[in-house]
């Protein structure tokens, strides 16, 4: 019998934070998405803040091949800029090496399906008419990232909400205490808010303050080892190996 052919390995880079409980839920996160395919080798690796780097990690990679996998809810200057810089370098040291880049996160469908399971957790009805919904991110200077976020506002908002409205931690405009005051004056009901956040931090611990004080009825939790986050993960992975497969068909 012909051994089994060993799996790419999934390289995946995080932003990375200070805060310890970012690195335990980018953890807890790949653990999940790793027991749900055994025999697929995970490493973890962070743009900064925490070790290892993913040029460390590559620089290690016993095999000559792998998927690198942004763990980034949105395309913006990390995607774009950094990990490519990373991957670069790592070609230079290692000419044989044979990377594949997997797409961000977002967007992705079974991600609402992760921000509806954190709002259900916080007490709120998916879809319910009588909720508005502020849709936060980190927010960035790349314009069409947080145009993304705008889109994915207006998609949810067929799902049944009084609203759904997007709203960023920094960078762009409206501030989430700005947004949930808005909908408010505009006759909201009530008005929770959606944390559009991988990992908890800085960023999520700041909304939460500000949205709770403008007069959010709920703030949800970040998105972090979701199952549906986990099934992305896999999902990403697997059209990068697909794409991989169809240009050496060509």
């Amino acid at each position: 019998m012909t051994p089994a052919r060993a799996a790419v390995p999934l390289v995946a880079v995080a932003h990375g934070s200070r805060d310890p409980r970012a690195a335990a839920t980018v953890g807890a996160l790949l653990d999940e998405a790793g027991a749900r395919r055994p025999g697929l080798p995970v490493l973890t690796s962070f743009l900064d803040h925490a070790a290892p780097s993913p040029g460390a990690v590559l620089q290690g990679l016993p095999a000559e091949s792998a998927v690198v996998l942004p763990l980034l809810l949105t395309a913006a200057y990390h995607s774009k800029i950094d990990i490519p810089a990373v991957l670069a370098g790592a070609r230079t040291r290692r000419p044989r090496l044979d990377l594949r880049t997997a797409g961000t996160l977002g967007p992705h469908p079974l991600l609402v399906a992760a921000l509806e399971r954190r709002l259900a957790e916080a007490g709120v009805t998916p879809g319910d008419p009588g909720t508005a919904v502020v849709l936060v991110s980190a927010g960035s200077s790349d314009a069409a990232a947080n145009a993304t976020i705008g889109a994915l506002a207006r998609r949810w908002r067929t799902a049944g909400w009084w609203d759904v409205v997007p709203a960023f931690a920094s960078a762009a405009r409206p501030a989430p205490g700005d947004a949930v005051a808005a909908l408010l004056d505009a006759g909201a009901p009530r008005v929770a808010v959606a944390s559009y956040f991988l990992s908890p931090g800085h960023f999520a611990d700041k909304v939460r303050r500000e949205a709770l004080a403008a007069g959010a009825s709920a703030v949800s939790d970040v998105l972090g080892a979701a199952p549906e986050v986990a099934e992305v993960v896999l999902h990403r992975y697997d059209e990068a190996l697909a794409g991989a497969r169809e240009a050496a068909a060509v």
